[in-house]
């Protein structure tokens, strides 16, 4: 998963990843709608949204990604029927409960030291493996991923990874 601001950066990001998830917290609401919708009609993969089901569901994306404090995956799924909905975790506890909520996904991490979340502790990735053991639903790492890392994430039993920086 290639995390972008733009839909640019997406289309750029697009032949290397199997989805994408537009993340531009500081966009305007008309700004993100305009890139989310330019991005799903044009890119190969499938488009997931960052927080914003009201923007996904009017691009047409394929679902939703929710940072761990944002609204209940109930509500999102009243919002989008057809899509996907995951969940941004830090836990193990949070990825249970988002999986028991419906989620169809987690993103677990920071697993490594990030660029874009220096500020916030790693966890390493024996809690990917507790993670992925735990949900019975795909997991994907994020932070710090880097080509070589990418053997660990699989070895650690998540479905795949998301990455920033990787795919700039």
């Amino acid at each position: 998963m290639a995390i972008v601001t733009d839909a640019a950066g997406g289309l750029r990001a697009a032949p290397g990843a199997t989805i994408l998830q537009l993340r531009n917290p500081g966009a305007s609401t008309r700004e993100l709608e305009e890139e989310a919708m330019r991005l799903v009609k044009s890119s190969p993969v499938p488009v997931l949204i960052s927080s914003r089901c009201d923007v996904a569901v009017a691009a047409d994306a394929a679902g939703v990604n929710l940072p761990e404090r944002d609204i209940g995956i109930e509500f999102a799924r009243g919002l989008i029927r057809r899509g996907l909905i995951g969940r941004s975790v830090h836990s193990v506890d949070a990825a249970v409960r988002a999986r028991l909520e419906g989620a169809d996904f987690v993103i677990f991490g920071p697993v490594w030291l990030s660029a874009s979340h220096s500020d916030v502790e790693p966890v390493g990735v024996e809690a990917l493996a507790r993670v992925a053991d735990a949900v019975g639903i795909p997991v994907v790492a994020i932070g710090g991923v880097n080509q070589e890392r990418i053997p660990e994430v699989h070895a650690a039993g998540a479905a795949g990874y998301a990455a920033i920086g990787m795919f700039q």
